[in-house]
């Protein structure tokens, strides 16, 4: 029997907390996260679109954080590795990966995805959510995952508003570049500074 006073003690040593995670014995690591149950919203919206059963897949979760999403694909028979920098989230990941016991299903590795150029490995299902604009080279990072890739990458960031899009020419003159001012027309805003007090956000495309 878990003694919940202890591991509500832990939760809080481990803390602060960006995943949400739902324990057993129903205690939640950061039940007053300020985007609500997250990140548990977004994998009900992107649940639907993945295999039931994924027994068999290999799964690479880029920029795993606490590890919601590697456990979620591990409790659907994936076998994980989960890629973090940060050793905050990697410890917290860690020790969630026990209190769930899915540390037989999820490898955990402090490292850099460029660092995956130097690798031969290749994963059926690449995770690549809300890491793109924290990267200082995020094309290069989406080039190196795609290389990855066997079937599917999931792929989400955040963007700047609006919804146009237009298909660009083929070929343009100098004088014409002003089409690169249209709205539509593929770029990304470089962050100067911060963005939500966040020295890490670099880059938001359309």
């Amino acid at each position: 029997m878990v003694d919940q006073g202890e591991l509500q003690r832990e939760i809080q040593a481990l803390g602060p907390w960006f995943h949400n995670l739902h324990l057993p014995g129903g205690l939640q690591t950061a039940p007053q996260h300020f985007l609500g149950d997250f990140p548990a919203f977004k994998w009900q919206q992107i649940a639907p679109a993945l295999p039931l059963s994924l027994e068999g897949w290999t799964v690479l979760d880029v920029g795993c954080n606490a590890g919601f999403y590697s456990f979620e694909l591990a409790r659907r028979g994936a076998r994980v590795v989960a890629i973090d920098l940060d050793l905050h989230y990697l410890k917290q990941a860690r020790w969630a990966a026990r209190q769930l016991q899915l540390e037989d299903r999820v490898e955990f590795r402090q490292m850099q995805v460029y660092e995956l150029a130097r690798s031969d490995e290749t994963f059926d299902l690449v995770w690549f959510m809300g890491v793109f604009y924290h990267l200082r080279y995020p094309v290069l990072a989406l080039d190196i995952l795609r290389g990855k890739v066997k079937q599917l990458l999931m792929f989400q960031t955040l963007t700047t508003p609006g919804e146009e899009v237009i298909t660009p020419p083929d070929d343009f003159s100098l004088e014409e570049r002003q089409l690169m001012n249209d709205p539509g027309w593929p770029r990304m805003a470089f962050i100067e500074r911060r963005l939500a007090g966040d020295p890490t956000n670099w880059w938001a495309p359309n």
